[in-house]
């Protein structure tokens, strides 16, 4: 199977916080709470059968610009997303806290 991104148009509510996002082709994740859902194995293929809801556990920068790490709380897959320019970078900001108080557990 190629791993060749898929662009697909779509609007939808956020399971987490209700929230009605409007899609461009490249949203994966609520802007307002950063929670996505499982449903692609590749970027856009939409071929997961898992579903679960994505959990933004951590937050990084890579190349200037806020990287979020999902993980699935029904399976526990990872996967890396670049944040949106809408995305609430009060939420990043929250997420990234997260992740610095897990490394400082460690």
């Amino acid at each position: 199977m190629s791993a060749k991104f898929i662009r697909t148009v779509e609007n939808f509510t956020c399971l987490n916080c209700g929230k009605n996002v409007r899609g461009n082709g490249y949203t994966n994740h609520c802007p307002e709470c950063l929670y996505s859902l499982h449903v692609d194995n590749f970027p856009g293929d939409r071929a997961s059968d898992c579903g679960g809801m994505m959990r933004p556990v951590r937050a990084y920068l890579k190349k200037g610009r806020f990287r979020l790490v999902h993980r699935c709380v029904k399976c526990g897959i990872e996967k890396h997303v670049k944040t949106a320019d809408n995305d609430s970078f009060d939420e990043i900001i929250v997420v990234t806290r997260r992740s610095l108080t897990e490394l400082n557990k460690n």
